[in-house]
């Protein structure tokens, strides 16, 4: 199962007021894990940045004027998000501005069907609590020490790790370690060995079951209070 965790930044709050995307980073799930692959975009909004959004996520105009405009990504973004299902935190506000990126080009938007928002995956989880990206992750003791200002692709890496443990935890999917089949190697004595050893460790050492001569004695005793005791059948 392939979905991508996904994230923007933008010139402001509402594409409708001509607001851009000027930042896409998104992260490959393969069965709810990231696989390694990514993609991460800056993006020209040509047109001002206003100094609110500046401070959030610290990309200035004369930055952006290096990078290519929607225009000449928009292929490539969405060859790479493919069919998958988004999740996205906060998805209505981050496909309100992919969609008008899209449409603005003439392009297919992406319905907000194939979108998995984790804001409402927390707050189901979690009612009356914090619901932001930042709180999840001090939640779910995720580091978020990198994160001193706003940035799509490490904001989608922090939001794919969320969102597995609003899945249920990093044992998502996985059987636990001590129902696991330990398959020793036929033709090496010494990997045996080593994997007999990673097997064995931690177990405790066994008790001695072995009868006391009390107890000896006193089945002895219960024996001959037996008719026929099975114990002196031949």
């Amino acid at each position: 199962m392939r979905e991508i965790a996904l994230d923007t930044e933008t010139t402001g709050l509402d594409p409708k007021s001509g607001h851009r995307v000027v930042e896409i980073g998104c992260v490959e799930l393969i069965n709810h894990v990231p696989s390694g692959k990514v993609y991460h975009q800056y993006i020209n909004p040509e047109r001002d940045m206003p100094i609110e959004a500046e401070r959030v996520h610290g990309l200035s105009v004369d930055f952006l004027s290096g990078h290519p405009v929607f225009a000449d990504i928009a292929t490539k973004f969405v060859d790479f998000v493919g069919d998958a299902k988004l999740v996205i935190h906060n998805a209505s506000f981050d496909m309100g501005f992919i969609n008008a990126e899209l449409s603005a080009l003439g392009m297919d938007t992406i319905p907000m069907a194939r979108t998995i928002d984790t804001v409402t995956m927390a707050r189901r989880k979690f009612p009356g609590a914090q619901a932001s990206l930042d709180a999840l992750c001090r939640r779910f003791g995720i580091d978020l020490s990198e994160r001193s200002l706003h940035g799509a692709l490490l904001d989608a890496r922090l939001l794919a790790d969320v969102y597995l443990e609003l899945l249920g935890g990093r044992q998502h999917g996985m059987d636990l370690a001590a129902d696991a089949v330990v398959t020793v190697p036929q033709d090496s004595s010494s990997d045996a060995a080593t994997v007999s050893d990673a097997a064995t460790e931690g177990r405790r050492t066994p008790r001695p079951h072995a009868p006391s001569a009390e107890e000896l004695a006193l089945h002895s005793k219960f024996i001959e209070s037996l008719t026929d005791p099975i114990w002196r059948r031949d």
